[in-house]
């Protein structure tokens, strides 16, 4: 009997399945707006604007705001009520937390094995919000333009300014890293990749603003938007979230590592030639 419930409802899902690519194929295309203009809105978000306190900004703002909001509550959840209660034997969200922690903190230390306190505090940081920012346009939250149209709230980072912000912040830690760590010779090692908050900034933009045409793409055309869209944007936003986290923390962490590299070197060169005179002495 369990085989044959298995036979009958794999049956009737692909008989579902079959339905919807034959309803999907015999609906005809219709065009809301021209496929170029639709494709320049979701990347200059011109005709989205939304009101903010009297001012007309871009949905990536409010974004911005949005998930920088839900990450503090989360801060300050778990710091009040899951934090006091870890133990010895950690449980799902303790060893959740701990794994987290300790990806973050031993990108930092293998990369950077002088002082990557600090580093890794960044690199955690900025994770997060990377991994959260993305798959937050899964969430589908609509807000209201100016024009009264409704649009859902896309990921902060796949406005062109939101990834500038990251990348040149991500360069400014990098830089003043260097300056206090390394004085002159770690402002040098950092100011030499001057095009590296540009690529970071790019990287970012690039990489999130694709998955997100190609999903607005699929979506334009009524016979593909019943159930491509679905399974392309989920792969889409997920595999983004992955690797751009990676790529950013992973970028972070070796050139702060470099920038500080030399300063430590020139202490260990002090320390061994004093250690040296004591022998000769």
């Amino acid at each position: 009997m369990p085989k044959k419930k298995k036979i009958v409802s794999a049956v009737i899902l692909a008989a579902l399945v079959i339905l919807l690519l034959v309803g999907s194929i015999l609906v005809p295309g219709r065009e809301k707006e021209p496929i170029k203009e639709a494709m320049r809105d979701g990347v200059l978000h011109e005709s989205a604007k939304v009101a903010f306190f009297g001012l007309e900004v871009n949905p990536g703002l409010i974004s911005a705001f949005t998930v920088s909001g839900i990450i503090i509550v989360l801060c300050i959840i778990i710091r009040i009520f899951v934090i006091p209660r870890f133990t010895e034997i950690p449980g799902k969200l303790q060893l959740l937390l701990e794994q987290a922690v300790k990806l973050f903190s031993g990108l930092a230390s293998s990369n950077s094995p002088h002082r990557n306190g600090l580093l890794g505090a960044y690199i955690f940081a900025a994770g997060v919000y990377i991994f959260i920012s993305t798959i937050f346009e899964l969430l589908g939250i609509q807000a209201v333009t100016v024009s009264g149209a409704s649009v859902s709230l896309p990921a902060p980072l796949a406005d062109i300014n939101g990834a500038i912000a990251m990348g040149f912040m991500s360069y400014g830690f990098i830089l003043v890293s260097g300056i206090i760590h390394g004085k002159a010779h770690g402002a040098i090692n950092a100011l030499k990749d001057f095009s590296l908050p540009i690529s970071m900034s790019f990287r970012l933009f690039g990489a999130l603003l694709s998955g997100a045409l190609v999903t607005d793409l699929v979506y334009h055309y009524l016979p593909l938007s019943f159930v491509l869209p679905s399974v392309v944007g989920v792969l889409f936003t997920l595999l983004h979230a992955i690797i751009q986290t990676y790529v950013l923390t992973m970028l972070v962490s070796v050139f702060y590592g470099e920038s500080t590299e030399r300063h430590e070197k020139g202490k260990r060169s002090k320390s061994s030639k004093t250690s040296g005179k004591e022998v000769i002495a």
